[in-house]
């Protein structure tokens, strides 16, 4: 009791220096940032679009994180004959398949990212050598794309038929792809079709070149890391086989069921989701802002 007294005195005597002194406000470890793009909401139909799950919504998205919660729960029921310890391993399990989703949405991301610099480059060869208009030369480039941008640019191609507007042609194909890539893209060339000019290919070169060294950068980093990933899945894997081989020794399953047991499980499991999560935080490469979305 007297140290948690200390540690809370100590604390507002923190904040109340760095309020008087600094002019930091809240009850953070640092001052505020308040930036445009903190203010923007999450949008869930965005990121399971982005995931390759356009089908799925955000209610089926959750049942199926409640099915994992409650297979999750009973396993841990059998396992461990607690309920605090099922409940744990339950919310730990719920994170699946938002883990799932995420990695799924970051692999489809790398490979549209991946495949930009041969669209622009594409694009250059059409409207400069092959003299075709801008909007023909994005929309056919890139229907026949990777696969995780085409049906993006399908949908762009039958705006333009429609309305053969291509501002709200390239805000749709924005809208739908996501991507920084693909903002900068159609805004050089959105620009230049506008305004016309003779410096379109010597931009898009340059747009490509660019991509390119961002892209070959990022696949330097991940190959970097490619061993500590492999070893982040035992620590998942390593507690849970001691777990099920300490049932099945004596009564091993007995002693999860004592007050100290469930204590011992409770914390094992906490520390096993903290050192999950502390280990993908810092392997999370930073993704690159969109600065022309709308």
């Amino acid at each position: 009791m007297a140290l948690l007294i200390a540690l809370i005195a100590a604390l507002g005597t923190f904040w109340l220096y760095t309020a008087t002194a600094l002019g930091w406000r809240g009850i953070g470890f640092g001052p505020q940032i308040s930036e445009h793009r903190n203010s923007k909401r999450f949008d869930l139909s965005v990121w399971l679009r982005q995931a390759g799950l356009e089908d799925v919504n955000a209610r089926q998205f959750l049942a199926v994180i409640a099915l994992f919660f409650v297979a999750a729960a009973l396993v841990g029921y059998v396992i461990f004959g607690g309920a605090v310890p099922s409940i744990t391993l339950a919310v730990f399990a719920a994170s699946f398949p938002v883990t799932s989703f995420r990695a799924r949405r970051r692999n489809r991301c790398i490979r549209a990212q991946e495949a930009w610099p041969r669209i622009i480059e594409e694009i250059r060869l059409q409207t400069g050598s092959m003299g075709r208009s801008i909007p023909n030369a994005l929309l056919d480039v890139g229907r026949r794309g990777p696969a995780e941008t085409r049906s993006a640019f399908e949908a762009a191609h039958r705006e333009w038929l429609l309305t053969t507007d291509f501002v709200r042609t390239t805000s749709l194909l924005k809208e739908h792809l996501a991507d920084p890539s693909a903002d900068m893209a159609c805004e050089t060339l959105m620009v230049a079709y506008e305004l016309g000019g003779h410096e379109l290919d010597r931009r898009l070169e340059a747009l490509a070149e660019d991509r390119l060294q961002d892209i070959q950068g990022r696949k330097d980093a991940r190959s970097r890391q490619a061993g500590a990933r492999f070893a982040r899945i035992f620590v998942l894997l390593v507690p849970l086989g001691m777990a099920l081989a300490g049932v099945s020794i004596g009564s091993g399953r007995d002693a999860y069921q004592t007050s100290t047991g469930q204590a011992v499980v409770v914390t094992a499991l906490l520390l096993m989701m903290a050192c999950w999560f502390w280990a993908g935080q810092i392997m999370r490469l930073p993704e690159p802002k969109r600065v022309f979305s709308r």
